[in-house]
């Protein structure tokens, strides 16, 4: 069976003291705030992170909403998995890594806090030289390479990727080194697919609101459809859409669409276009691992950038504001990392790499 995502250990206390740290805990939707808890001691088998960044997902942004409880998150529950920091402490049995290495962690929940232990097999060391703001994405590329490998993509295949925020910029990075025929994207900012067409996206689409029917805009471009469409939107509702836009016998890979649905969704025209559909998660642990190790070479080497998409960052006592900027879904936000640090907030255009 698949490891799934696991909730880091947490103990949370009433007073203050050496040992003890901050963490973030969602108490009801929309809003978050700081408790204490102690500071984990790791098993003989686990490692323990000091956390520099953790990411805000569109998982996280869902359960701050309350949209998936119960059968997702009920709270009060802790966030965040998308962790870059720096191993602070070793269990005696694990072997390959050591203190201070730093590291980017995949399926560890709950990481809005200033320390967290895990299993090694969730932890994946980088040079230390790289910078960490620049780790936490690399969290998504796992999935992000099973859906460019599930798509199949080819030179002769037409490729359309629909949203371009974090996920979807790094998908446009990640397909456009497939060598695809045409990488056409979507999004309601200008600013996101100006980044998508230096990343190799052939043909963009600003689309006036979330509502827009893809095909009313880049079919005239496209008119039979796309071999392979890649929803990267949040709302449930990009399924409708996606469909619509697919070729005859193309393939459907929903990394995105993780919300609600409000939308029917009409499966007798899937039928008649005998649309294949898969899903970007990896079943077996070896090929977690396996895209794991290869997103980190793709970021490490240059041919994937998570730097320049991340526009907002802000300390670990003010994430309640940081979510609430992330749900507003602000054009200029693209994506917003908590500092678990630091006391001081960054905006946009602003140089902190550390």
């Amino acid at each position: 069976m698949a490891t799934k995502m696991q909730m880091a250990d947490m103990r949370f206390v009433d007073g203050y003291g050496p040992d003890t740290q901050k963490v973030a805990v969602l108490e009801k939707p929309f809003h978050m705030s700081i408790r204490r808890a102690e500071i984990p001691i790791p098993a003989e088998d686990e490692v323990r992170i000091r956390i520099k960044w953790v990411g805000i997902c569109g998982s996280d942004l869902e359960a701050y909403r309350g949209t998936r409880a119960p059968e997702f998150i009920t709270t009060p529950a802790r966030l965040g998995h998308e962790v870059s920091g720096i191993i602070d402490m070793v269990g005696e049995k694990v072997k390959g890594l050591r203190v201070g290495a730093h590291v980017a962690c995949r399926y560890v929940w709950g990481a809005f806090a200033q320390y967290i232990v895990c299993k090694p097999f969730n932890v994946i060391a980088l040079p230390d030289d790289f910078p960490m703001l620049d780790i936490s994405p690399i969290e998504v590329l796992p999935g992000i390479l099973h859906a460019a490998e599930l798509g199949q993509i080819q030179q002769a295949k037409n490729v359309l990727i629909m949203g371009q925020g974090v996920s979807g910029l790094i998908m446009t990075q990640v397909v456009h080194l497939f060598s695809p025929k045409c990488l056409a994207v979507t999004d309601l900012s200008e600013t996101k697919l100006a980044l998508a067409r230096k990343y190799g996206a052939t043909h963009t689409y600003l689309l006036p609101d979330k509502n827009a029917r893809t095909m009313d805009y880049a079919g005239k471009d496209f008119p039979d459809g796309f071999d392979v469409v890649i929803p990267c939107l949040l709302e449930g509702d990009g399924i409708v859409d996606a469909i619509d836009a697919a070729a005859m016998c193309a393939r459907v890979v929903m990394y995105g669409c993780i919300g609600v649905c409000n939308t029917p969704v009409d499966f007798f025209k899937a039928h008649r276009k005998r649309l294949e559909f898969y899903f970007t998660e990896p079943r077996r642990d070896i090929d977690m691992r396996r895209f794991f190790d290869e997103g980190v070479r793709l970021v490490t080497e240059g041919l994937v950038n998570t730097s320049e998409m991340i526009t907002h960052t802000f300390p670990l006592d003010e994430i309640d504001e940081a979510f609430r900027l992330r749900n507003a879904q602000q054009k200029d936000a693209i994506h917003i990392v908590i500092d678990c640090e630091e006391n001081r907030s960054v905006r946009a255009n602003e140089d902190y790499r550390f």
